[in-house]
């Protein structure tokens, strides 16, 4: 019996040592920093996909890349906090077949609106800034989950080749899903998905007919402090 008794606590030792070794840098109910970089794949899409567009030829993610950080707040050994600020690159080209597909061109400063059949070809480039707010939920003492709404602005956009740079940037909301394994005691691994909620167009964008919005993935790594 002594044995058992001696067991199980060198076991709940050992579990509490490891929730302490791969916590916040300083106790279970620290804060600190994280740096993330990462690589991001995805696409602008509607949703759900207008009659207009009636065959996807080619969606090729041209990739892309987010740099930033994000401080955190444990409140107990399970759950805490975080705010980050995110810069991103995001692109992505697609070939479609559309039917009376309503769109804008601009030539030598002339417009002409109307309406197309037939092959369109699209690429979009979007550079940026997130700023999730998220909860954090840790599920083992290396794995991390975190969720939550991000704003998102957009410093600028090409779309098909055109440039749209606005002096008063839009916000957008979505939702950001993400996890992180801790590799070593200072150094995460991550992978998160940004899901928006909100049209990438401005109320005054005619050029397109219908709500886009932007979806991505990011894979990288953190250093944590």
């Amino acid at each position: 019996m002594l044995v058992a008794v001696a067991l199980i606590s060198a076991a709940a030792g050992y579990a509490q040592d490891s929730w302490e070794k791969w916590g916040p840098t300083k106790g279970l109910k620290g804060a600190g920093v994280l740096v993330r970089a990462g690589y991001t794949v995805g696409g602008t899409t509607p949703l759900p996909l207008p009659s207009e567009i009636r065959s996807i030829n080619t969606f090729s993610p041209k990739g892309g890349a987010t740099v930033g950080v994000d401080v955190y707040k444990m409140f107990g050994k399970r759950w805490g906090a975080s705010v980050g600020w995110h810069f991103f690159y995001e692109g992505f080209h697609t070939s479609a077949d559309v039917k009376n597909y309503k769109m804008s061109l601009t030539m030598d400063g002339n417009t002409m609106s109307g309406y197309f059949t037939g092959t369109d070809i699209t690429n979009t480039d979007m550079w940026g800034m997130t700023m999730p707010i998220l909860a954090t939920f840790r599920m083992s003492p290396r794995w991390n989950l975190s969720f939550g709404p991000y704003l998102s602005t957009y410093f600028k956009r090409n779309f098909s080749g055109e440039v749209y740079d606005n002096e008063n940037h839009q916000w957008n909301v979505g939702i950001e899903v993400g996890f992180d394994w801790k590799v070593c005691r200072h150094m995460n691994a991550f992978a998160k998905l940004d899901w928006g909620l909100s049209n990438i167009w401005e109320k005054d964008f005619d050029a397109v007919s219908f709500r886009m919005y932007p979806i991505y993935a990011t894979f990288g790594i953190a250093y944590r402090y």
